[in-house]
């Protein structure tokens, strides 16, 4: 055995996991390409309120690699770190575009809830919300963020779309290039992992990817190295003087929220997935990965990124064997060879991703198979999450409602003493969080 492979084993706990290096890094490849999407996304939705888009792009970048590095260095966890699409319509869309705040002041707001974000989990605070979470809860949190990452892959792969006239989801056009290539690598990724042959899911966005060059989907660079823009004019533009404000504050406890949650449901859900989590659903040690998002989070907007948190994107990284953190540890090598790799990572197109979505979330969707369903106050909080989630297009909202119906139904059920006193206090911002939302 090697110094290396020696290292590697005892740094990343490989055998104990019963993983090997050669899976962490197909799962660290794997999660690269099905998050690499948000390296345009994410740029392109704060370039909306007046950010550079080329420094934005740098920034993003450097969020996920840095945020990836720490999370798998000191959490040993195989999730990946970036800017949330929430947190990035919140502020390039919602406040800069929309309500014309300087995107230096939205910025201070995510940093702000940042800081509040990483006070609660040096505290405990957060830890402890973790616990007072019901077990119906968690068993339908895998049902929840799986909806919403295979809906993601099918919005991504043309499958689905809006009638104008109902305003309902209906089916895309099967016709257009999009959801075809999106069928080859699904029906490769589906037809190789029925067979368990590793590396199923990096194979079908492969053979997706190579499908759409005949289609005009993938392009191929005519240079593969590209310069990586600079940070100037998105560092440190953060302006705390419009930030503290009441008029702010809808908008802290929005990122707050969204931040929470979101990170809650990808660690426990996705843990649970990897099999890192115990029999009463949570994850051990789940305080290291909560500081590393809330690090990031905190310290994002200083170089131009709102938002940073644990992407659910990482399931992709974990359908494919990744176990520890040596998965995001290949995932931000990738993220930092992108800087100058730029034209090559873009040239493969978000439709040769979703198949890999699609299948996760799908796979995602069977933990809600273990509720009582005939209990009608196990059922309905946990079924009302999903269904919150599909409406709201954000997992984060969805995890808060359900806790929200849960209060309320165990209290309508005369169950009130069962409910513990946090969840009572915990539903009162929830509730705030939600009148915002519908106000505003």
């Amino acid at each position: 055995m090697s110094r290396l492979h020696t290292f590697l084993d005892r740094r990343f706990a490989l055998r104990a996991r019963e993983t090997t290096i050669s899976r962490e890094m197909v799962a660290g490849l794997t999660s690269f390409l099905a998050a690499a999407y948000l390296i345009v996304v994410i740029p392109s939705l704060l370039s909306t309120g007046g950010m550079d888009r080329g420094g934005a792009t740098t920034a993003a970048i450097l969020v996920m690699a840095l945020g990836s590095l720490l999370m798998g260095f000191y959490a040993n966890l195989p999730f990946i770190v970036g800017p949330g699409i929430g947190g990035s319509v919140i502020l390039g869309v919602t406040l800069a575009h929309t309500e014309h705040v300087p995107f230096a002041t939205g910025l201070a707001i995510a940093m702000t809830s940042g800081l509040l974000f990483m006070v609660l989990t040096l505290t405990g605070a957060r830890e402890l919300v973790v616990k007072m979470i019901p077990p119906q809860i968690k068993l339908g949190l895998g049902a929840s963020i799986g909806l919403f990452i295979a809906m993601l892959g099918c919005r991504d792969a043309g499958m689905v779309a809006v009638n104008a006239k109902t305003m309902a989801l209906k089916l895309g056009d099967f016709s257009q290039p999009g959801p075809v290539v999106a069928l080859i690598g699904l029906a490769v990724a589906l037809a190789l992992q029925a067979r368990k042959v590793p590396g199923a899911v990096l194979a079908g966005i492969a053979a997706a990817a190579v499908a759409g060059i005949p289609l005009g989907l993938t392009k191929l660079p005519p240079s593969l190295l590209s310069l990586p823009h600079g940070l100037g004019p998105v560092a440190l533009q953060v302006d705390f003087a419009g930030a503290f404000s009441l008029a702010a504050l809808p908008y802290v406890f929005a990122f707050f929220a969204g931040e929470f949650f979101s990170t809650l449901g990808t660690t426990l859900a996705i843990g649970a997935k990897a099999g890192l989590t115990d029999a009463e659903g949570n994850l051990p040690g789940i305080e290291r990965p909560f500081l590393v998002d809330s690090f990031a989070a905190a310290v994002g907007p200083l170089i131009g990124i709102p938002a940073g948190t644990a992407l659910v994107e990482s399931a992709a990284g974990v359908e494919a064997g990744g176990r520890t953190g040596l998965t995001p540890v290949t995932a931000a090598v990738l993220f930092l060879g992108a800087l100058c790799l730029l034209p090559l990572a873009m040239a493969i197109p978000k439709q040769a991703t979703a198949p890999a979505l699609i299948l996760i979330g799908v796979s995602m969707l069977g933990t809600i198979r273990h509720l009582r369903s005939e209990d009608v106050t196990d059922l309905f909080p946990a079924m009302a999450m999903v269904l919150l989630t599909l409406i709201s297009n954000s997992f984060g909202t969805g995890i808060a409602g359900g806790l929200l119906v849960h209060v309320i139904v165990q209290v309508l059920a005369g169950k009130a003493r069962e409910i513990p006193i946090g969840l009572f206090i915990l539903a009162i911002p929830l509730g705030y969080y939600f009148y915002t939302a519908a106000t505003h």
